[in-house]
């Protein structure tokens, strides 16, 4: 009866040493190829003793082996162990000293294996072109060995030795061609990567920037605002109390719309937000405001002019909704232009036109102290104010007026609007 437990042992142990033995291969290529020489030369010398018998055979060899075939036999089977480092100089030297071998009258039969083991390294480290003239001579070898037979099986063993070059020279070039083939795959790999890497990097740069770019308008409006209120308060707390009433309510209605914001902008960088964190403050989503866009025009409006910036709306054309990147865009540009003139215009007045056409045209002014109040460079708002418009391939035309005052221009291309059952009618009157 046969052992299961036996022969799952055997089988064990063959993987464990044909594991080895790839180990050994990649580790110290050299070393396997000296050995599998070794092995090729004592069966070659082996062959040569026993075939021989102490008498030359007069079918194949006309001399018996002796030392100098000894010799000639592990050039020709020896060198191949350096096939990896020089293989067409190895090539050169086995089918050499395999045709002195024939020459001197031994066994035609011996020492045909190396020259095909060196066809096959150069085949598999050459281009054809290389590797296909030098397929000649282990033609030359072997059909010197052929010619020196018996002549009854002179075609038989030509055509023994052709296939054997031709299956030799094609296993090898199939080698090369699949190296090659997965060299190209590894660096499409790589390149793959890094253009993964470098899109995850862009990716997270557009991210800062997009945040950097909320951060500034939440915090800058809202703060100056709050600073410009906070001043008023101080300077009327005492005379005029019902105004400084009215400050503080103001900053407490803006410092209260700053935290919503804020909040929506972390809910927004959050990962999770069902995460372990023990932190319940988080898990309600529906506490925060969706992005603001021209339908709180009027709230932003009514806080500038609470701040003490009057300010005039005219809107034209069809009013329709926006898509929300356009919307967030035009609002935050109508919120940076009158922060800025609240802060830096002066005594003035703001007035904002929006007019819906296949662009949508948003254009800020005031009449305050223009050119004077300009910085000689753009500041970061100004900045931001442009990578915001150019994300949607709109325009930016930011300019002192020539009778005072300051003028910013938006143009942002819309889509094309949906015919609406009834068009809603528009007089062009400013709104108030």
């Amino acid at each position: 009866m046969s052992d299961p437990a036996g022969r799952g042992y055997h089988a064990s142990m063959r993987a464990k040493v044909l594991s080895s033995l790839r180990r050994l291969a990649v580790m110290n290529p050299l070393l396997t190829d000296l050995l599998l020489c070794v092995l090729i030369t004592a069966v070659t010398l082996t062959f040569g003793l026993v075939l021989g018998g102490g008498s030359a055979d007069p079918g194949y060899a006309r001399r018996p082996m002796d030392a100098a075939g000894v010799l000639l036999t592990l050039v020709v089977n020896l060198a191949p162990a350096w096939r990896r480092r020089a293989p067409v100089s190895v090539l050169v030297i086995s089918c050499a000293a395999s045709i002195v071998f024939h020459a001197a009258g031994y066994d035609a039969r011996l020492n045909g294996v190396a020259p095909l083991l060196a066809l096959y390294t150069v085949a598999g480290k050459r281009p054809p072109a290389v590797s296909v003239p030098c397929a000649l001579l282990p033609v030359a070898a072997l059909w010197h060995a052929a010619f020196l037979g018996p002549q009854e099986f002179l075609w038989p063993n030509l055509a023994q030795t052709s296939v054997m070059i031709a299956v030799a020279w094609t296993f090898g070039n199939s080698t090369r061609m699949l190296v090659e083939r997965n060299r190209r795959l590894a660096g499409l790999s790589e390149r793959l990567r890094q253009e993964q890497e470098d899109r995850a990097r862009r990716a997270v740069t557009e991210e800062r920037v997009r945040i950097a770019r909320e951060l500034h308008d939440v915090v800058a409006h809202h703060m100056s605002v709050i600073v410009i209120q906070a001043g008023l308060a101080r300077y009327v707390l005492g005379s005029d109390p019902a105004t400084a009433r009215g400050a503080l309510t103001t900053i407490a209605d803006t410092g209260s719309e700053a935290m919503a914001e804020m909040r929506r902008l972390l809910a927004i960088l959050r990962i999770d937000l069902n995460d372990d964190t023990g932190d319940d403050a988080y898990d309600d989503t529906e506490g925060y405001d969706p992005a603001p866009g021209l339908q709180r025009l009027d709230q932003l409006v009514e806080r500038l002019r609470s701040a003490g910036l009057p300010v005039e709306v005219e809107i034209t054309g069809l009013v329709r909704p926006l898509p929300p990147g356009i919307d967030l865009c035009a609002y935050r540009v109508v919120q940076e232009c009158l922060t800025n003139a609240l802060r830096h215009a002066g005594p003035a007045t703001a007035r904002v036109f929006l007019h819906y056409g296949a662009e949508l045209e948003l254009r800020v002014t005031d009449d305050g102290r223009g050119a004077d109040a300009v910085p000689h460079e753009d500041g970061h708002g100004l900045i931001v104010m442009r990578e915001r418009v150019k994300l949607y391939k709109g325009t930016v035309a930011a300019r002192p007026q020539p009778s005072g005052g300051f003028e910013v221009v938006v143009t942002l291309p819309l889509p094309l609007p949906m015919p609406p059952a009834h068009p809603p009618q528009t007089d062009g009157k400013p709104k108030t």
